[in-house]
């Protein structure tokens, strides 16, 4: 039920903690396989999906694809300032940033910095194109940081339980 909460906080038990577990590795794993191995039946372990998703626990469902493998194989964080901190302007970068396929994830953040990017690209003569020929044109952008990662120590798509 939605009206499970504590405050605003979902109230979830052992059950729909190892639901999550199970979803969050192997997103493709059928009500029957979850059902099987937390030792509930299927309608139940249906009924408690359904009640993570309506609770906005679980948000969408996703392939995670390799992007090294599609040739997307340098990867650079690019932290981003622009001239003025007011709503118009967070608004109109965050905008521009949409229509860039390079721009995997963006961030709004706190700090000396106005946002953080992950920008996949195929070379870095593609991100400079990138970052020269686009981010750099984006009205507001006052100074533009980049770091190169040299490589992943830790990967993860939501927190462990």
């Amino acid at each position: 039920m939605i009206d499970d909460m504590v405050g605003n906080i979902p109230k979830i038990d052992k059950f729909d903690i190892e639901i999550l577990s199970i979803l969050r590795t192997e997103g493709r794993a059928s009500v029957l396989e979850i059902s099987e191995r937390i030792g509930l039946s299927a309608t139940p372990v249906s009924r408690r999906i359904r009640r993570l998703e309506e609770q906005g626990i679980i948000t969408r469902y996703a392939a995670l694809i390799d992007e090294a493998k599609l040739g997307y194989e340098v990867s650079v964080f690019v932290s981003v300032k622009l001239d003025k901190q007011v709503d118009d302007s967070l608004a109109a970068f965050e905008a521009a940033i949409q229509d860039f396929s390079e721009v995997v994830d963006c961030w709004l953040m706190t700090g000396n910095r106005d946002y953080m990017l992950r920008v996949a690209t195929r070379s870095l003569a593609d991100f400079e194109n990138f970052l020269v020929g686009r981010l750099t044109r984006v009205r507001g952008v006052a100074s533009i940081e980049s770091s190169i990662p040299l490589r992943r120590v830790k990967a993860g798509i939501a927190r462990a339980f």
